[in-house]
């Protein structure tokens, strides 16, 4: 990191990546954007292997013993719990996309009611700036993603392009090489949404962030934002229940 910039304070401990794991999950039902047992969070290991949170308990009591080892197929090497049966939505995008070694899937509420509406948020405040030409509306919906070939028709359609994906009539995905710039992405991408809405409610038309400055904004705030944020709402959780790394 550039010594220059101002030091990013560290969570205060040492953590696994499946404390981490039930960290960001935490972190999102803190904030009210995750759907009882719907989503998941994968994460790809160097051996090819991934972690996975695990089915059926809610993201607010969930612990890193929970998380689940799968093989690049989605079945569960380790681990004592189910893992969703939507797991094909990861497998296929980390095969398809390398570099999204980290997928966070949930059904937060304004990109949710974004996603009814077919939109994609415009860039209407400076925090979004990140999403610029980051954006994916996968504008079909077809059901649940519940095996190989829906998978990979979904990450077929995605390509190459973008870090975040609006499911049509489903939810929200966000990709990352790590875990808290996926966190950071999901948080940012849910408060865009919630603008969007609202200035649309306003019943006035916002005025986008011109393109020259955003270019420019993009760059700066993609460098450490996400760690800044993480490290954080890390804190804050552990602050209030630190059972989550049990």
């Amino acid at each position: 990191m550039d010594s220059s910039f101002p030091k990013v304070l560290p969570v205060g401990r040492d953590l696994t990546p499946q404390q981490k794991i039930a960290l960001s999950a935490r972190m999102i039902s803190d904030a009210g954007m995750a759907l009882d047992v719907a989503g998941h969070i994968t994460e790809m290991r160097d051996d090819g292997t991934m972690l996975s949170t695990p089915y059926g308990k809610w993201w607010f009591e969930l612990q890193a013993s929970d998380m689940l080892v799968l093989d690049s197929d989605g079945s569960v090497l380790e681990g004592n719990l189910d893992v969703t049966p939507a797991i094909h939505i990861h497998t296929e995008i980390h095969r398809r996309r390398p570099d999204a070694r980290v997928i966070i899937h949930n059904h937060p509420h304004y990109s949710t009611l974004l996603s009814s509406l077919h939109m994609i948020p415009e860039i209407i405040e400076q925090q979004a700036v990140i999403f610029d030409d980051e954006v994916v509306l996968f504008d079909e919906f077809t059901g649940g993603i519940n095996d190989v070939d829906s998978g990979r028709h979904l990450a077929d359609t995605v390509g190459d392009k973008g870090n975040v994906v609006l499911l049509a009539n489903h939810g929200l995905l966000t990709f990352a090489e790590t875990l808290e710039e996926a966190t950071y992405r999901f948080f940012s991408f849910e408060r865009s949404c919630k603008f969007n809405y609202e200035a649309m409610a306003s019943g006035r038309k916002p005025v986008t962030v011109p393109e020259a400055p955003r270019r420019e904004m993009k760059e700066i705030m993609k460098k450490y934002n996400h760690y800044y944020f993480w490290n954080g709402a890390a804190r804050q959780v552990l602050a209030n229940d630190d059972s989550v790394l049990g």
